[in-house]
């Protein structure tokens, strides 16, 4: 299904999965969608792999909770907050090399807490992987000794404006 963006958020300059100046980085984009969902298209390369022609899972697993954790923020509000549990399934090899979507949905915030879920899909629809979190709400002052400014957490404007996202499994969320 093709969905509509909302808005881009921001990326960070050293992030493992979002950072522009960490050359390790997926470089990921996270885009706010329509529905109330979060996602971004990546590609893994060699530097992100565990066996060959493989992404590590400790990967797989820090791009999930980026996108559950990322996903709050779709409701609008500006919440910080540090992951307290992270389940990740492993369902199929999430192959190098070629693009991905990975998609992050909020499904409870109950004060405090948050819980959001994720999966990694590749362009035929087939799940790959699939993450439930919790996470705990802080001021970001809790979790940083750095403050966030222009130079660590700024809005990356896209080469080409990004509209819309496929995403073949939007009915995840509801099953």
């Amino acid at each position: 299904m093709l969905l509509k963006v909302v808005k881009k958020q921001n990326n960070s300059s050293m992030c493992v999965i979002c950072g522009l100046t960490n050359e390790f980085s997926l470089k990921c984009g996270f885009y706010e969608l329509e529905d109330g969902t979060i996602a971004t298209k990546f590609i893994a390369h060699d530097v992100h792999q565990s066996y060959p022609e493989r992404m590590h899972g400790g990967m797989i697993s820090a791009l999930l909770d980026e996108i559950c954790g990322r996903a709050v923020n779709v409701r609008g509000a500006d919440v910080w907050g540090v992951t307290g549990e992270l389940t990740v399934r492993f369902k199929k090899p999430v192959p190098l090399n070629t693009e991905l979507v990975c998609v992050g949905k909020c499904v409870k915030d109950s004060g405090k807490i948050f819980y959001a879920e994720g999966f990694i899909e590749d362009k035929d629809g087939r799940i790959l992987a699939t993450a439930r979190a919790t996470y705990v709400k802080m001021p970001v002052e809790l979790i940083s000794s750095e403050t966030l400014n222009d130079n660590n957490w700024f809005l990356q404007k896209d080469a080409v404006d990004v509209k819309e996202m496929e995403i073949k499994n939007i009915d995840y969320f509801n099953t």
